[in-house]
């Protein structure tokens, strides 16, 4: 079981990063979802960024396009996740160069793929 951190999570159930949440809590992962304007989801209590997160996370599994994402690279860093998954249309080959020159592992993946072919 795993601390996870779901960058760009949502409330909408059609978004990857809900089916992602869900699948998440159904492996028995503890989910921290991040998002600037939620509260909730699922009943799981919503991060406003990355560096409200006080507890060590494992994974940040990112469901934010890179243009939002550059904001975050400094908080990325400094949460220290043992990985990161970049979801399909995450990626950002500078991003990622910067993730992996701070030691910190990085996947190009999909996590509802990896959770349900027992990659995860």
């Amino acid at each position: 079981m795993e601390n996870v951190a779901i960058l760009g999570a949502s409330n909408k159930s059609d978004r990857y990063s809900f089916m992602a949440l869900e699948l998440l809590q159904q492996y028995n992962h503890s989910v921290y979802p991040v998002h600037p304007l939620l509260e909730e989801i699922n009943g799981v209590k919503v991060y406003k960024d990355l560096d409200s997160i006080t507890d060590k996370i494992d994974t940040l599994t990112v469901y934010v396009s890179p243009k939002h994402l550059v904001n975050s690279i400094d908080s990325i860093i400094k949460l220290n996740p043992k990985r990161v998954i970049f979801n399909p249309g995450t990626e950002s080959d500078e991003i990622i160069s910067r993730i992996e020159g701070e030691g910190i592992k990085v996947l190009r993946a999909c996590t509802l793929v990896m959770l349900k072919t027992n990659q995860y």
